[in-house]
This record gives structure tokens, sequence and C-alpha cells, in this order.
């Protein structure tokens, strides 16, 4: 049996939404901590930057796929990672992150259903991480 995680457009615009958010205010913030009178550029250039990046990596990123069959899981650029060597899940946001026994970390991003990656993840390595 195999199961495929598939980044979700939805999510990943509304992550971006969610960064662009962060960013306006950070920005906003710095310039005015530094006594810049045009506070409001902080949030024009945190916008552009977070949207800049949402556009330009969306093709790739919305093609990551994550499988999970034959007892691993397979993701992209050829990344493997046996269940029995995972050492612990844990959730960001949208993503999945999947930690090693050797320390390796790895993301599942922009899941539509982040908890239910979780719980077939854990079902599958038949334990709880």
């Amino acid at each position: 049996m195999s199961t495929t995680f598939r980044p979700d457009r939805a999510t990943y615009i509304r992550d971006h939404a969610w960064m662009a958010a962060l960013a306006m205010a950070g920005a906003m913030a710095v310039l005015w901590a530094i006594g810049n009178p045009h506070v409001w550029t902080g949030a024009v250039a945190g916008l552009a930057a977070v949207g800049v990046r949402a556009w330009y990596l969306a093709s790739e990123e919305l093609s990551h796929e994550w499988r999970l069959e034959d007892g691993a899981l397979h993701g992209p650029g050829g990344r493997h990672v046996p269940l029995d060597r995972i050492a612990r899940l844990n959730t960001l946001g949208s993503a999945v992150q999947v930690v090693t026994r050797g320390g390796d970390k790895h993301l599942i991003k922009y899941l539509a259903d982040r908890d239910a990656a979780l719980a077939a993840i854990r079902t599958a390595a038949g334990r709880d991480l």
C-alpha cells in the first residue's frame, strides 16, 4: 500500500499570506524603531518580498511529493527515510517535520491535512512518534 502526501495550493497561498503579514509588521517595526518617518514602506517591502518569493518558488514547492510505501518515506531529490529510523515527528504550521535518529530533518510542507499525514506515518511506523 502506498500513501502520497502532496502540497496543497490553497495551503501554500495561506501560509505565504501569514508570512507576508509577519514580514510587513516586522519591517514596519524596524523602520519605526530606527525613527524612519516612512514606516508604511515597510509594509510594501514585506509584502513584495514574500510575494516575489511565493511566485518564484510555487512551481517547485507545489511539485514536491512524499510517498509512504515499503516501510519508508520517499521524498523529492531522492530522499529516503526508513520508518524505523524516524526518531520523532513534529508539526510546524501546515508541515510535518520528520526527524531521524541520525539528526536529519525533513519537511513535508503545505499539507491540506497535516494531522492526517501525521497519523498515517505513525500508523505505518507502528509506534507513537
